[in-house]
């Protein structure tokens, strides 16, 4: 880490609303990064809360961090970012969906104590469904569009690469692609885009000398949607890999980094106005940004329209 960048960390608060699985795995993800300077938790059950921090402070003799439960939201006060996980989870059968109105109902107690706590903040949402929470956090927060950001597609995103990578044998890391959209069911691969080496992946195939068949493409992409349901129907939850991209999008904000992420924002998508969807958005210390409109096909452009329209219903549903 860069030496200005090291020094930043050390006046750097992240606070963590939400003590559950996915809450925990993310500050005890945060405190190893070396990212932040303190970590605070919030949660209903402060009880359990002190026993992480206690669990995750003996882990602090490794990455020199502080945890410490929060006694209200007032602990949100100079916190770079506030990251929500609060809420229902996903149970087996469940679409992100099923979850609206009770996780709807928490946000309008807690974002605008969040809000008055930290009014400079970035508001990060985990929350699911993350589309329709991230706008409900812009509404409840008054906040710039800017700083308020749904992790979105960010997780979908390093699945799809993953599946893309072990189908052609290379490094996700290696592979650029991405999925735009709803985090959920309505959610749609760029294939248009989707490139190995600088190749799209048709040609990336024929040099390599390998088939291309685009029913084996689809299902990596149906892999990628289906994950989190598999996953939740085989140990209950998820969460070590969204608190993995939890810090990656907290990265480039503590670090002014100006990295491109899939994130949910509020906008207007293929004509569909005031919804929250993802699109790669630059992400630094002033929250996301929306610089450089994808080139989709017409087909993609489409499918677009239908991810935002089904977001916007159950908006309209919430109102």
């Amino acid at each position: 880490m860069p030496a200005s960048n090291a020094a930043n960390v050390r006046s750097i608060k992240i606070v963590i609303v939400g003590a559950g699985s996915v809450g925990v795995t993310t500050a005890y993800a945060l405190l190893l990064s070396g990212l932040a300077a303190e970590i605070v938790l919030i949660d209903i059950d402060k009880n359990r809360a002190q026993g992480e921090a206690i669990d995750m402070s003996h882990a602090a003799h490794f990455a020199q961090a502080r945890v410490r439960v929060g006694e209200s939201y007032d602990d949100c006060a100079g916190a770079t970012a506030v990251i929500v996980t609060a809420g229902v989870n996903q149970k087996p059968g469940q679409t992100r969906m099923d979850l609206v109105k009770t996780n709807y109902g928490l946000f309008k107690t807690i974002i605008p104590q969040i809000a008055a706590a930290a009014p400079d903040t970035i508001l990060v949402i985990a929350t699911n469904p993350v589309d329709v929470l991230t706008h409900a956090a812009l509404k409840l927060s008054g906040f710039p569009v800017e700083r308020v950001i749904g992790s979105g597609t960010a997780m979908d995103t390093t699945r799809f690469r993953h599946e893309l990578g072990k189908q052609f044998g290379v490094n996700p890391r290696n592979v650029h692609a991405v999925i735009i959209g709803e985090h959920g069911d309505s959610q749609l691969p760029v294939w248009s885009l989707a490139s190995i080496a600088g190749m799209r992946l048709k040609d990336y195939a024929a040099q390599k000398g390998i088939p291309y068949d685009q029913e084996v493409m689809d299902g990596c992409a149906q892999r990628t949607k289906d994950a989190a349901y598999e996953i939740i129907q085989r140990k209950g939850k998820t969460n070590y890999g969204v608190a993995s991209v939890l810090v990656s999008i907290l990265e480039p904000i503590i670090t002014d980094g100006d990295a491109l992420v899939t994130v949910s924002r509020v906008g207007t998508y293929a004509g569909v106005d005031d919804v929250a969807l993802s699109m790669p958005c630059k992400l630094n210390r002033a929250g996301a940004h929306q610089d450089v409109p994808l080139l989709l096909d017409e087909k993609e452009k489409e499918m677009l329209k239908k991810s935002a329209e089904s977001i916007k219903e159950v908006l309209r549903a919430c109102e």
